[in-house]
């Protein structure tokens, strides 16, 4: 006997596939990485990420413009910032008119509707290229979490809506959130990369950056020390719910594909956004397949957000939001 129930009768056209899907894609899943450089009319291409730029803050300016056109209203910034400003305690980070700094005050004059999360993290201004002070040839935590709860007031002065710790010290969420309170920025919220894993993804971004650690005799020559070992799973959890005791608003899994089982768990415990970060590596190996015509390009992007989102997530970041909101129509 036949069954009575044939799934497929819900599958026999694209009206009918369309009426019962249960994950849809919008331009507001969507938070736009920014790579911001000194200069003027400045749209240099990164070579491990074709059609993605590092951009001088008049291209800025019309860049933020363009994504608000297009229906796109979160960015996350970072700053490519000279060798000769980096040292050991990312002090350049603390100049109140430093790159970062100058480039929220770019995207607020330019769109004072965007809504601008920053990256607080030691490695684009540290010498070394790691997420923290080093001293006798350890990353020190306390004394970072000082100076990224110091960093995090400096962009919140700039007029920053978000600021986005991605350095996986202990305890620098509470810190920060002290700090931001003491100083008056009660409605700055905190996006905490909660399960940020030690994975080998991220090559092209700190291409991007020059950001990668170095490699000196008696210095960690990864980040192993304190992003999270890929092997584990609850420890995310518990990374996470620390995150929301100290004050994270939103909490964050990077990378993206290869993390959707840490996304489900982490969505399944909180009661805060959760969002992905789709990383560098994601999108290079997408772009060089498509180059190849290993895959069809297009499909592809829209079938890794989408699993992304019916992961659980609530914001994605991803290189690929331009390229998404045009394909959505």
């Amino acid at each position: 006997m036949y069954p009575l129930r044939r799934n497929r009768r819900l599958r026999t056209s694209h009206s009918m596939r369309k009426l019962v899907q249960e994950t849809f894609l919008t331009p507001n899943d969507f938070l736009i990485p920014l790579f911001v450089v000194e200069g003027k009319a400045v749209k240099e291409e990164i070579a491990s990420m074709p059609d993605y730029f590092r951009l001088s803050l008049d291209n800025l300016k019309k860049e933020v413009k363009e994504l608000w056109k297009m229906g796109l209203k979160s960015v996350l910034l970072f700053v490519k910032v000279d060798d000769s400003l980096k040292d050991n305690k990312g002090s350049e980070a603390l100049n109140p008119n430093g790159l970062m700094q100058r480039a929220i005050k770019t995207v607020k004059d330019a769109c004072p509707e965007m809504l601008v999360m920053t990256d607080v993290a030691l490695d684009p201004f540290s010498s070394y290229g790691h997420d923290g002070i080093i001293e006798n040839g350890q990353i020190v935590n306390d004394e970072t979490a000082d100076v990224l709860a110091a960093m995090s007031v400096s962009h919140a002065h700039a007029g920053a809506d978000v600021v986005a710790p991605s350095d996986m010290m202990d305890g620098r969420i509470l810190t920060i959130r002290e700090a931001l309170e003491d100083e008056g920025h009660l409605n700055t919220a905190i996006m905490s990369y909660s399960a940020k894993y030690a994975s080998a993804f991220y090559g092209p971004f700190r291409d991007a950056l020059d950001s990668a650690p170095v490699d000196i005799q008696n210095i960690p020559k990864d980040k192993k020390t304190y992003q999270m070992d890929y092997a584990n799973r609850f420890e995310a959890i518990k990374e996470t719910e620390m995150d929301i005791d100290e004050g994270a608003d939103i909490v964050m899994v990077k990378p993206g594909l290869c993390y959707l089982d840490i996304v489900r768990e982490i969505k399944n415990e909180v009661d805060v956004p959760v969002a992905v970060y789709q990383v560098s590596g994601e999108y290079a190996m997408v772009k060089a397949a498509a180059e190849k015509g290993w895959l069809e390009h297009d499909a592809v992007v829209m079938e890794q957000l989408t699993a992304i989102k019916r992961a659980g997530a609530n914001i994605i970041a991803t290189y690929f939001a331009k390229d998404a909101v045009k394909l959505l129509g």
